[in-house]
């Protein structure tokens, strides 16, 4: 039986007040740097920070494309959403669709030169609003410390079932 899940005959597991407190902060700090982004970048690019990450992806990718569904498995985020994200893109100039010429109903989304040019402009701002928000508050072994945790978070969150019910792969 799955960890997360219990019978109707077994007492849940509650937090400590410990562990409740992390999870509070947790929750409190990544509600607060997650506004901070997003009003940096909207201030600097008129963009939200989902939509710098979808630009961040598609100029890491080979030839600055990518299907439209390993954007989305990338963003974590679901394929209408995603679809709305590129469209606000695409009016902007910042990124164009392509028709996947193996998969009629395949599209990927490129990176426009426009759009590359958005980011390197924009790079600047958001590493320094990153670097205060984050590690300019953090020594090096609390940092390095932090991404182990998120890492081993992450890695466990992660299904390993192919067929797993995802909102990103919906």
């Amino acid at each position: 039986m799955d960890s997360m899940t219990t019978t109707p005959a077994e007492e849940p597991r509650w937090l400590s007040d410990d562990e409740q407190a992390t999870w509070r902060a947790y929750l409190h700090a990544t509600t607060l740097l997650e506004d901070h982004l997003d009003r940096q970048l909207q201030r600097d690019a008129g963009m939200p920070h989902i939509y710098y990450g979808l630009l961040i992806q598609l100029s890491e990718a080979p030839r600055r494309r990518l299907r439209m569904t390993d954007l989305a498995i990338g963003a974590k985020i679901t394929r209408s959403r995603l679809s709305h994200a590129i469209a606000r893109l695409e009016k902007n100039g910042w990124v164009r669709r392509e028709d996947c010429p193996s998969d009629k109903r395949g599209q990927f989304a490129a990176l426009t030169d426009e759009g590359f040019a958005v980011l390197e402009r924009t790079a600047p701002g958001h590493v320094a609003a990153v670097r205060q928000a984050m590690f300019d508050r953090l020594g090096p072994e609390q940092a390095e410390q932090l991404g182990k945790i998120m890492r081993v978070i992450a890695e466990g969150l992660q299904p390993k079932d192919a067929n797993a019910d995802l909102p990103w792969l919906r």
